[in-house]
């Protein structure tokens, strides 16, 4: 089980929080809260597929609220699938609580979504990469990280890509917090960013390490968010060397369309330059580009 680092922030309830009963499950409606979100955002604790904390400072870009490597992976190696799985209908809003795995478009396609930003060093470098081969990708964001860096958000929506929310903290074990915890993490990061952005809408949630429970999904989804999880692990954190990026992408394709990787928490030049290999080759074999199913 991945465990929290020191950098993780604890956030403080500042009003009341009203708990809702929807559909059967509890959901925490929180009226209010202090994100302490003025700075650039917290660094992020990372798990590695062990389930022992990866968090290695030495490996961060050396600017504030730039984090140690780590990837998205749950203990199991999984994205949090197993054991999370729920109704498959939608709710209310039309959105589905399970956790996606499929493109809009299906047949032979992938999906591109890059988590941890956005970073005013190499989200930038791979928007350009992204423009130059026309694939439209889904960013994952900290909520801090958007609030810091609102232009740069306005620049990804204005890219025609979409957006993602990937909680306030980074934390990995918030599948083991409180509801009222769980809900404050996915709906303030929704509202950091979507202000960020201007009032474009955030489409997807992914929980930190696939950290998901039957009662975030339903917070999420309930708020306009589908689910999402992905089929192929890059594990770009780790820096092993583009042509493994490369490779791994190349060998773990047919678990499915979803491909992760990485713009924040770290040096991410390995990242841009996997990118730069595998658009053009995905074309070539004949893939097309979409988004996750929402």
């Amino acid at each position: 089980m991945a465990r929290l680092t020191a950098h993780t922030r604890r956030i403080v309830m500042a009003a009341a929080t009203a708990v809702v009963l929807t559909g059967g499950v509890a959901a925490a409606v929180v009226l209010g809260s202090d994100t302490s979100a003025d700075g650039p955002g917290p660094a992020l604790a990372h798990s590695s597929s062990t389930g022992k904390s990866d968090d290695k400072p030495g490996h961060a870009s050396g600017k504030p609220g730039s984090s140690g490597s780590g990837d998205d992976s749950a203990p199991d190696g999984s994205d949090g699938s197993a054991g999370a799985t729920g109704p498959a209908s939608p709710g209310a809003t039309g959105i589905s609580e399970t956790i996606d795995h499929t493109t809009e478009s299906g047949g032979k396609s992938v999906s591109i979504t890059i988590d941890d930003g956005p970073s005013p060093v190499w989200t930038p470098k791979m928007l350009a990469v992204l423009k130059q081969y026309d694939v439209k990708a889904t960013f994952c964001m900290i909520g801090p990280q958007a609030k810091a860096n609102p232009d740069l958000v306005k620049q990804i929506v204005a890219a025609g890509h979409r957006l993602c929310d990937h909680t306030v903290s980074h934390d990995e074990a918030m599948n083991k917090k409180p509801v009222a915890y769980q809900s404050s993490e996915v709906l303030d990061a929704q509202k950091m960013i979507e202000d960020a952005a201007g009032g474009a809408k955030v489409q997807y949630f992914r929980a930190p390490g696939g950290a998901f429970t039957p009662d975030n999904r339903h917070i999420a989804a309930s708020h306009g968010m589908r689910p999402l999880g992905w089929n192929v692990d890059t594990k770009d954190w780790k820096q092993p060397g583009t042509a493994t990026i490369v490779k791994t992408v190349k060998q773990e394709l047919k678990n499915g369309p979803i491909v992760l990787f990485h713009d924040g928490g770290g040096e991410r030049a390995q990242t841009v330059a996997a990118l730069k290999e595998l658009l053009p080759w995905l074309a070539e074999q004949g893939y097309t580009f979409s988004f996750p199913a929402v």
